[in-house]
């Protein structure tokens, strides 16, 4: 039996660091209902001192993905652990893959670019 996994193959505008953004830059024009909705979504989410944690655990990790052993500690117990891995992930800032016993956790791709691009000031015209 083989070991080998097959990969997803990446989006050569997502490859090159061109995020998705899920709203246009603040300073751009004013969201529509969805973008708010959408931007909402992730700073709420983001809004709670654990999950900030813990977002920025997973995205600082090494190799870009952490198995929730290794990010637990964060002052809670584990199934309030859980609960805001949950949330971060319905918020659309974290994926979550199960390999045997346990869940790694990684940033969704391009989610970092797209939060900058969103509180980017655009520059001066003229």
């Amino acid at each position: 039996m083989s070991n080998a996994k097959v990969l997803p193959l990446l989006d050569p505008a997502e490859a090159a660091g061109a995020a998705k953004p899920c709203c246009p830059p603040l300073t751009e024009r004013p969201f529509t209902a969805e973008e708010a909705e959408r931007a909402a979504r992730m700073f709420k989410a983001l809004g709670d001192p654990v999950r900030l944690r813990l977002f920025s655990a997973v995205a600082s990790h090494e190799g870009g993905e952490a198995c929730v052993c290794d990010i637990s500690d964060v002052g809670v117990s584990q199934p309030t652990v859980s609960h805001h891995l949950k949330k971060l992930k319905e918020a659309g800032l974290l994926s979550s893959e199960r390999r045997g016993t346990w869940v790694y956790y990684r940033v969704e791709p391009s989610v970092l670019a797209a939060m900058g691009r969103l509180l980017t000031m655009a520059p001066a015209a003229g």
